[in-house]
C-alpha cells in the first residue's frame, strides 16, 4: 500500500488537473454558445440563397449549367472538415472514420482536401491521397477565408480533374449529440422548388449568367455553414469531455482520500500494536 505522503502527492496532482479541466469546460461552454449563435445567425442567409438557387434550377435550360451537370465519375474529391485541436471525446475519431469509410466505399480514386490539423495528420497516417490542406482557420472563420477552399473544389471540378466533390463534416444536433455527415457539393444539387411556389423574375433573365455568379457563392455558403456546424460540435463535445474529466478527477480525489484515511488508520493500528507488544514485554520482565 502506498504511503500517506505518496497519496497526498497524488491528491494534489489530481486536484490541480481537476482545476484545469474545469477551466477548459467553462471556456468551451462560452465558445459553444458563441458558435451556436453564429450557426443560428447564418441560417437565414443560407435559406435565402437556397431559395434563389431552387428558383433558378427550375428554369428551363438551367440544368445544363456545367456546375449542375452529372457526369460519369472516374475520380472524386472529398473535403474533410476536422478540428485543429483534440480533447473533444470521440468527435475527431468519428469524423476520421467517416472519411475512411467514404474513401473505402468508392470504387474509383479519391482525392482528399483536409480542413483542420486533425484531419491532415490522420490522412497522412492513413496514406490517403491528400492534394491540399487548410489549417488554423479558427472558430471565427469568415466567408472570405472559405474562398480558397471553395475555389479548390470549383477549379478541380471545372478542369475535369474530378467528376464529383463531397463534403464531410460534423453536424451539430444538440449539445450532447453531434454526428458526421457526408453531402455532395459538386455537381451542385439545387433543392426542389416547393409545390405552388410563384416563379421569381431575374435580371438579366438568363439563368446561365445568374448561375455563373450565384453557384460559387452557393458552394461557399455550404462550406461556411459546415464550418460553423463543425465548430459548434467541437466545443460542445469538448465541454462534455472536460465535464466528464472533472467529475472523474473529483471521484478519484474521493477514492484517494479514502485510501489515505485507511493508510493512516493502518499506521495507527500498527503503532498501537507495537506499543502493546512493548508494554507486554516490559511487564513480562
Amino acid at each position: 500500500m502506498a504511503s500517506r505522503r505518496e497519496i497526498r502527492r497524488r491528491i494534489r496532482s489530481v486536484k490541480n488537473l481537476a482545476q484545469i479541466t474545469k477551466a477548459m469546460q467553462m471556456v468551451a461552454a462560452s465558445r459553444m454558445r458563441r458558435a451556436q449563435g453564429r450557426v443560428t445567425a447564418s441560417r437565414p442567409y443560407a435559406d435565402a440563397l437556397r431559395d434563389v438557387v431552387a428558383q433558378l434550377g427550375a428554369r428551363s435550360g438551367a440544368r445544363e449549367h456545367p456546375l449542375l451537370v452529372e457526369r460519369e465519375v472516374r475520380t472524386s474529391e472529398l473535403i474533410a472538415i476536422t478540428p485543429d485541436r483534440g480533447l473533444a471525446g470521440p468527435l475527431v475519431t468519428n469524423i476520421n472514420r467517416a472519411m475512411v469509410r467514404f474513401v473505402d466505399h468508392e470504387s474509383h480514386p479519391v482525392r482528399v482536401v483536409t480542413v483542420g490539423r486533425k484531419g491532415r495528420s490522420f490522412a497522412a497516417r492513413a496514406r490517403l491521397n491528400v492534394v491540399a490542406s487548410f489549417t488554423d482557420l479558427g472558430d471565427r472563420v469568415t466567408l472570405a477565408e472559405i474562398g480558397p477552399i471553395a475555389r479548390q473544389a470549383l477549379d478541380d471540378f471545372a478542369n475535369g480533374e474530378v467528376d464529383r466533390v463531397h463534403l464531410v463534416y460534423t453536424r451539430f444536433i444538440t449539445t450532447l449529440r453531434q454526428t458526421p455527415e457526408v453531402i455532395q457539393l459538386l455537381p451542385a444539387q439545387p433543392p426542389e422548388l416547393p409545390a405552388g411556389a410563384a416563379p421569381w423574375n431575374f435580371e438579366p433573365d438568363e439563368p446561365e449568367r445568374v448561375l455563373d455568379v450565384l453557384l460559387p457563392r452557393y458552394v461557399e455558403s455550404i462550406i461556411y455553414q459546415a464550418m460553423l456546424e463543425s465548430w459548434a460540435s467541437f466545443y460542445s463535445a469538448q465541454m462534455v469531455a472536460m465535464s466528464n474529466a472533472t467529475d472523474n478527477a473529483n471521484d478519484m480525489v474521493g477514492d484517494l482520500t479514502l485510501a489515505m484515511n485507511k493508510a493512516r488508520q493502518a499506521e495507527i493500528t500498527k503503532e498501537i500494536a507495537e506499543i502493546a507488544t512493548a508494554a507486554g514485554a516490559i511487564s513480562g520482565t
